[in-house]
């Protein structure tokens, strides 16, 4: 084994052996992640229930009444009968109505040609909520036309259509948890990758272990190196607890390649352990890097990265802001991979833009290691 072999194997095994004698920095590592996902898998969810939906009936007939009935069969629905528009409209401004669906009056006769329109009025103060409640409403009446085609032999042969249709893309359970969850391997990774290794060389600093290594043979590069080496096992253990929750705990589909997802996860665990190197290297002080860490990688991988809200429904500047965090693109990278599939144009383009942070982010990890003293 060369020089250079040797040193980063014993490196690494400093590097192991500290973290093994650091018992906080495994709970961090370990347990946390499994609160994590038992948390953001069973406590959080976008479902709405009892949603209200003022109904406005320009066309009464049986057949119009039977299929905007299915609402009430809806779980998530409580349809308010309204004599007309303004009423509702009266409604929605009050914050008593959610939405409003209003049936036109040549709603039975373009059915029977084929093609029934129904006017859907959101309330878009809540995205989530208005998404959800476009999808249940769409959905409830639907059933019910297929039902009475079924049952009546009626020709009904094409569903209403609901005016703005915007689809639930990938996700026909319509259940949230199957975007929640994978999302939550992206907090995973970053909370393992910056916030413990944002700690590291922040402590040797204080401790003044550091300077003891810049006497060493040791090159910095060799130094970064065997500083990830450990914490990308410990991402190892944790991605794979993800992986099995989502799919043997949450049933949440996983279409795209399991390889692929591996070293996609993987790519964006060394990124997120470059940036904590930084942190750590520039800070040199534990309780700066920490918090230092929590701003600029957890909170905004959890608030800006499209896990909580639709990054369309932002400002534009929030969405520049958004559009340079390596969380974004691994979040519509996973999210694809899980729902979607493999789709190489954005696997390709995700991938290199996060191996450029990850070389970017080492080599500015390795000038932070340079063997000088302020």
């Amino acid at each position: 084994m060369s020089g250079a072999g040797t040193r980063l194997l014993a490196l690494t095994r400093k590097e192991v052996r500290q973290m093994l004698r650091d018992r906080s920095n495994l709970i961090v590592g370990l347990a946390l992640p499994v609160v994590l996902i038992l948390l953001f898998g069973f406590g959080l969810s976008f479902d709405v229930t009892d949603a209200r939906v003022a109904v406005v009936m320009e066309d009464n007939s049986a057949a119009t009444l039977n299929a905007v009935a299915g609402l009430a069969g809806s779980d998530y629905l409580s349809p308010i009968w309204t004599h007309s528009m303004p009423e509702a409209e009266a409604l929605i401004r009050a914050g008593r109505a959610d939405a409003i669906l209003r049936v036109p009056a040549e709603f039975t006769r373009d059915l029977l040609h084929g093609q029934g329109n129904l006017q859907l009025i959101l309330n878009g103060v809540d995205s989530n909520t208005a998404q959800a409640i476009e999808s249940y409403a769409t959905g409830a009446i639907q059933t019910a036309l297929a039902h009475i085609a079924d049952q009546q032999g009626d020709p009904f042969t094409t569903s209403a259509s609901v005016t703005p249709v915007q689809r639930t893309w990938f996700n026909e359970a319509n259940d949230s948890t199957w975007f929640l969850v994978p999302g939550l391997i992206v907090l995973v990774m970053t909370l393992i990758g910056a916030f413990l290794t944002s700690l590291l060389i922040a402590r040797e600093w204080e401790r003044g272990t550091l300077e003891s290594l810049f006497v060493t043979p040791a090159r910095p590069i060799e130094m970064v190196l065997s500083k990830l080496v450990p914490y990308l096992v410990i991402g190892v253990i944790d991605l794979t607890m993800c992986l099995v929750a989502a799919k043997f705990v949450f049933g949440v589909p996983m279409r795209g390649s399991l390889w692929i997802i591996i070293l996609s996860s993987l790519l964006y665990l060394l990124v997120s352990l470059a940036l904590g190197l930084v942190i750590s290297g520039v800070t040199r002080n534990q309780f700066a890097a920490s918090q230092l860490a929590l701003l600029a990688s957890f909170m905004p991988a959890l608030m800006l990265s499209g896990f909580v809200f639709d990054l369309r429904n932002v400002p534009v500047v929030i969405q520049l802001v958004s559009n340079v965090l390596p969380a974004t693109h691994f979040m519509g990278l996973i999210k694809t991979l899980f729902m979607a599939g493999d789709y190489w144009p954005q696997i390709l383009r995700a991938n290199l833009t996060l191996a450029a942070y990850a070389l970017v982010l080492i080599g500015i990890a390795t000038r932070t290691l340079a063997k000088k003293l302020d």
